[in-house]
């Protein structure tokens, strides 16, 4: 660096020489390292399109990629529009939305089959953004006269695209940086009930954004919590205002829509490419609109304008990141979820693979991309990859063709929809969320498979629809994992039995045949141990066993202190009465005749016998009876030795580790033998570094199955082989005593 600017060099840039010769070394040994085959993969990996564009089988999909490809980009076009309307921007930026975001996908994405662009759920999302951040109360401008207003709309729009474009840069940052560090497995928190029930409130917030549209009405806008059933409350107080032109125009546009969709389901079979009923929908209402200038003569709300080309790319809003980081994320977390979920369910039926990482940086890359050219966050779209499959799209090509008929439409069609109502938009939201509210039918069929997992779906909805959609989100997230801790602390406990003739051992309570081994009680618990379920873990011990050993080992110390105390107060009447037999003594000595009392017979009995100090006392009932015996409260004989089987457990934490040392310590105690089987690596680590094992207690209480214990415990202490599990590499040796 110093020779090429030949200044002298100051401690400045001889630090900088230094930090720019180390980081071209650095960079030449990660080069050096990544060369050959290693680089290649790396490459192919990140830009998929290098690797299969070169291979794609022409004669095969060409004819089917275009016919799905024009297909779905007629789609594009209605949905785009309608969706823009969600995200509270002009209707040409839905269109922006459907173009530059699906060519990135088309080079980096690895589903086949899916159809990125604009989606419902995430342009409501967007919507709650644009509009919390620029009401229409920040852009009243007063008349001239003293009570009048006007709106500045133009303004308003600029401010609310400048949102949503930046939220979108945002959440594309978040999805790239998350799939560069392989954080794919994030999409796992997303269980289908909750997607489904997360879509099918999302859906909820959409159509009650859309009334306004529908009834020509101008109601406030609410945010936060509860802001849907405020929306509620103040479109009914408006009904009264309703655009009755606008209102018709909603009405019919709707009852069209659903018979053309019909009458299409219905000759499905006969026709090879569906029918684009959006499509002949917005062009019939457009050539009505203008015809009849509904506009002027009914005061029916139109698109307006509709600019031509496609504009620069523009900076995000650097000042306005910090004020939406949580509805960024919320962006990135759904639109990955919903895309890979559904890019998944495609490449099992079809056989091929979808890397989730990849995904990640590939609607990343997309909407940071489109971010900078106004565009809206994007993902995959149920309905319109259900068209790209079926009219025989078979790669991402179909996706590059759609952009390529979006780009006409921008170019030279556009601005022939200036005419269409926003009515007509909004009926084409409601007829494509019919599938979405079909969605309440999950209710009885989880009612019936699982209730825990129609209790999440309800309580999704519920939250969702009470919160925003980014506030359910984490809500129902949050419950989701909450159902997860209910069920580890309400696990099955179960003591096993024999399958005769067999090493199988299954729980007695829930096969016939099995039968349990004499003196040997086999308890497992089907969730892992761990500080959430510990207390209930020993409490189920207790009862399955039919002994309480904290009672069992209070009545022995009673038994004990019981014990201890006859025998100091037998020692002081013994003592007692060794003094008094040798005053006696003394007194016969003198020649005085010793005096008994009438009721000592004993001492007479002994002196008769010449030991004077021989007493009879009656000892206590032995201790180890009550170690072996039965429960002092219920009667019930202890087993020899208890067999914990912890397959199921895959970590243990301190509060586990603590609860085996002392159910190991309590039975010991109570002269029962306790053993630990089919312990994972993973456990018997955890024991070691939580001190559980000692010089009293070795690994030898480790058994590497429920057989080789209860084989081990009918041997008792005999001078056989014995089966002993060895340590964590679960390797069984037989060790000779």
């Amino acid at each position: 660096c110093i020779s090429f600017t030949g200044s002298k060099p100051t401690p400045y840039s001889r630090d900088l020489s230094c930090s720019s010769l180390c980081f071209i070394i650095f960079s030449f040994s990660l080069f050096i390292r990544c060369t050959g085959p290693r680089f290649k993969s790396c490459f192919l990996s990140f830009v998929p399109l290098l690797a299969w564009l070169p291979r794609y089988p022409f004669r095969e999909n060409a004819i089917g990629d275009l016919i799905s490809g024009i297909s779905v980009g007629i789609m594009h076009l209605p949905q785009g529009m309608a969706y823009a309307l969600l995200a509270a921007v002009p209707p040409v930026f839905g269109l922006y939305s459907s173009f530059y975001p699906i060519l990135i996908y088309f080079i980096f994405g690895t589903s086949k089959h899916i159809s990125v662009g604009t989606y419902a759920v995430m342009s409501v999302m967007i919507g709650s953004v644009t509009e919390r951040l620029a009401p229409d109360s920040d852009f009243v401008i007063p008349g001239n006269d003293t009570n009048s207003t006007t709106l500045d709309i133009v303004s308003r729009d600029a401010e609310r695209v400048k949102i949503a474009a930046t939220v979108t840069f945002l959440s594309g940052i978040f999805q790239l940086l998350l799939g560069l560090v392989r954080f794919g497995f994030v999409v796992t928190y997303l269980s289908e009930p909750l997607v489904r029930a997360y879509t099918t409130a999302a859906a909820i917030h959409v159509i009650v954004s859309q009334l306004k549209y529908s009834f020509g009405i101008n109601p406030q806008r609410y945010s936060g919590p509860l802001s849907l059933i405020y929306t509620v409350i103040e479109v009914c107080a408006l009904l009264g205002q309703t655009n009755i032109g606008t209102l018709v125009v909603s009405i019919v546009t709707i009852i069209g829509l659903v018979a053309a969709k019909e009458l299409s389901a219905l000759a499905a079979h006969k026709i090879p490419i569906p029918i684009p009923v959006e499509l002949i929908t917005i062009i019939i209402a457009t050539v009505v609109s203008w015809q009849m200038d509904l506009k002027t003569e009914y005061r029916v709300e139109v698109v307006g304008e509709i600019p031509s080309g496609l504009q620069a790319p523009v900076a995000p809003a650097v000042s306005l990141l910090g004020s939406m980081v949580g509805d960024a994320f919320a962006l990135a977390v759904v639109g990955y979820g919903i895309a890979i979920s559904l890019g998944r369910i495609f490449a099992l039926k079809y056989a091929y693979k979808v890397d989730s990482n990849q995904e990640l940086i590939a609607l990343g890359l997309s909407n940071s991309i489109g971010g900078l050219f106004n565009c809206f966050a994007i993902s995959c779209s149920m309905s319109r990859s259900m068209v790209q499959v079926s009219t025989g799209g078979k790669s991402q090509v179909a996706g590059a063709i759609s952009a390529v008929v979006i780009l006409v439409i921008l170019l030279k069609i556009g601005e022939l929809f200036e005419e269409l109502p926003k009515a007509v938009l909004a009926a084409i939201i409601y007829v494509n969320l019919q599938g979405m509210m079909k969605q309440f039918g999950d209710i009885c069929s989880l009612w019936r498979t699982n209730k825990v997992d129609m209790v999440v779906w309800v309580m999704t909805l519920i939250l969702t629809v009470l919160f925003n959609p980014d506030m359910g989100l984490a809500a129902s997230i949050a419950f989701s994992i909450l159902t997860v801790v209910f069920r580890t602390q309400l696990p099955k406990y179960s003591i096993l039995g024999q399958v005769p003739g067999t090493d199988i051992y299954k729980p007695v309570e829930d096969y016939n045949q099995v039968k349990e081994t004499p003196g040997i009680m086999i308890f497992r618990s089907s969730a892992t141990l761990y500080f959430a379920n510990a207390e209930m873990y020993i409490d189920a011990l207790y009862e399955k066993t039919g002994v309480d050993v904290a009672k069992l080992l209070s009545h022995k110390k009673k038994l004990e202190a019981k014990r201890l105390r006859k025998e100091k107060k037998a020692a002081k009447k013994a003592k007692k009465e060794a003094k008094k037999r040798a005053k006696e003594a003394v007194k016969a000595a003198k020649g005085e005749e010793p005096q008994f009392s009438d009721t000592d017979e004993s001492g007479e009995e002994a002196e008769a016998n010449g030991d004077v100090h021989k007493l009879s006392v009656k000892e206590p009932k032995d201790v180890a009876a009550v170690e072996a015996g039965p429960d002092p409260d219920t009667d019930t004989p202890l087993p020899r030795a208890i067999i914990l089987d912890l397959s199921p457990v895959n970590f243990l934490d301190t509060v586990g580790v603590k609860t085996l040392r002392n159910i190991y310590k309590d039975y010991g105690e109570a002269g029962v033998q306790v053993y630990l089987c089919d312990c994972q690596r993973g456990v018997v680590e955890s024991m070691e570094k939580g001190d559980f094992f000692n010089e009293k207690v070795t690994k030898s209480i480790l058994f590497s199955s429920v057989h080789d214990a209860v084989l081990y415990c009918q041997q008792g202490n005999s001078k056989e082989v014995q089966y002993i599990v060895m340590s964590y590499t679960h390797t069984r040796i037989s060790e000779v005593s």
